[in-house]
């Protein structure tokens, strides 16, 4: 990882907005709500952490799971694919595995496009917005 390319990601950055389509281009339902939280750093040595969650005080009865999530490890980023080797995370299944992450920037904001992944029968294809705060 260059020092340049590293250095675009170092930091702390706090979730400010999610999105996602179906396969289609349809959009669905949003990532951890309407009011997600989230964290995710990365250090100048390698290391990441994320934290994710539905930050609504309260879910709708139609909405009887909060989405959450956390993992955390040692990273790689090559400029547009960012690779964790997972070595804690809230899911044991991601325990030893890599989490692969596609990253652009838009404008200031980092934007995680995590693999698409089956979210209520439908192929959902998700993009994380973070600002930096650190």
């Amino acid at each position: 990882m260059s020092e340049k390319i590293a250095g675009n990601i170092v930091g702390a950055w706090r979730l400010v907005m999610t999105r996602a389509h179906d396969e289609a281009g349809e959009p669905m339902h949003a990532p951890y709500g309407p009011k997600p939280m989230g964290i995710v750093a990365f250090s100048a040595d390698g290391r990441m952490i994320a934290v994710l969650c539905d930050g609504r005080p309260q879910l709708p009865a139609d909405e009887p799971d909060r989405e959450y999530s956390s993992y955390c490890g040692n990273y790689s980023f090559d400029g547009t694919t960012l690779v964790t080797r997972v070595d804690a995370a809230s899911e044991p299944g991601r325990l030893g595995g890599d989490q692969i992450r596609r990253l652009r920037f838009d404008g200031d904001r980092l934007v995680l496009m995590p693999p698409p992944r089956p979210w209520r029968g439908v192929m959902q294809h998700r993009e994380l917005f973070f600002e930096r705060i650190g």
